[in-house]
């Protein structure tokens, strides 16, 4: 073979070769997004885990009073994930008004989020599920 025809088919033989970098950053673009979907799998069985714990909170006679504008009732909330949609809430936050809801002021409520039980017992700040399990005898996933 001439010089020129193997350096052209050596040339011929890179140009086939894929490039190292294209097939790792490929390779991991595949891992993460299969991990991104197995975590967020995993997140939204967890949060469908709780609904049946946040209906049982309400026919516990348990509520939680708070407000929309209120950082310690949304981290509240996200406990719950997409399960809060059933939880036993009262939203105290009028929109537009600095004055709370009447339902609250009815209720005594001073400060958010602040969790009302069946016996009339009342519990301000965030808690974690496990003490409203506790406190409601709901049983957690």
């Amino acid at each position: 073979m001439s010089e020129e025809r193997r350096r052209w088919q050596q040339e011929r033989e890179q140009e086939a070769r894929p490039n190292p970098w294209i097939r790792k950053a490929a390779i991991f673009l595949i891992i993460a997004v299969i991990a991104a979907g197995l975590y967020l799998l995993v997140r939204r069985h967890q949060s469908n885990r709780l609904n049946a714990f946040a209906q049982c909170l309400g026919t516990k006679g348990a509520k939680m009073y708070g407000a929309y504008w209120c950082p310690h009732c949304e981290s509240q909330k996200e406990l719950f994930g997409s399960s809060f949609q059933y939880a036993p809430y009262v939203e105290c936050g009028v929109k537009g008004s600095r004055v709370p809801a009447q339902v609250c002021v009815d209720a005594g409520i001073k400060h958010y989020p602040t969790w009302v039980f069946a016996d009339g017992a009342k519990v301000e700040g965030e808690h974690p599920l496990e003490f409203l399990s506790q406190e409601t005898g709901c049983a957690l996933p």
